[in-house]
């Protein structure tokens, strides 16, 4: 019973992890879900266990390929999201927790800025704007496309930890 808590316990920082990307919480809820299986030891626990990495997976796979394909279709380079997320680590560890959610969409903004503006564009602000949103969509549609398959991957676990597997 207590490891089946600990392990639920874990998940939900998982999921929080990946609302709020403090924490890898894909990563997170697989190493749970891993050493619950290995601690019970039966076969249907570790069915269980390869069914939500494969979950866990494809979930991190999506997440990468709506982000990528929509922003490369916007026209924003690898380079801005790159900066983007140098300055969301930056901000994280100036303004705890928050500083990401700040920092990440300031720093995509501003490389988005200065590479629209050397490239001689009319108005450079709206249209770094303009990109940064979709970038920003894109990787706000990624994230709930992890976070409903590691929802799902939590179900299968939680089903089976309920069916006393």
């Amino acid at each position: 019973m207590l490891l089946e808590v600990l392990v639920g316990i874990a998940i939900l920082v998982g999921l929080v992890g990946i609302v709020i990307p403090v924490l890898p919480g894909s990563i997170l809820i697989g190493v749970a879900v891993v050493v619950w299986a290995a601690l019970t030891g039966t076969p249907a626990a570790w069915l269980v266990a390869a069914i939500a990495l494969v979950l866990l997976a494809a979930g991190a796979v999506l997440t990468w390929l709506l982000a990528t394909r929509r922003t490369r279709a916007a026209g924003v380079p690898g380079r801005s999201m790159v900066v983007a997320g140098v300055a969301g680590i930056v901000g994280f560890f100036v303004v705890p927790v928050i500083g990401l959610l700040l920092f990440f969409p300031a720093g995509l903004f501003l490389a988005e800025y200065l590479r629209l503006s050397r490239a001689g564009s009319a108005q450079p602000a709206s249209a770094a704007w303009a990109s940064a949103l979709v970038a920003l969509k894109a990787t706000g549609l990624g994230m709930l496309g992890e976070l409903g398959l590691a929802l799902a991957a939590s179900g299968v676990w939680l089903v089976a930890v309920l069916n006393g597997i």
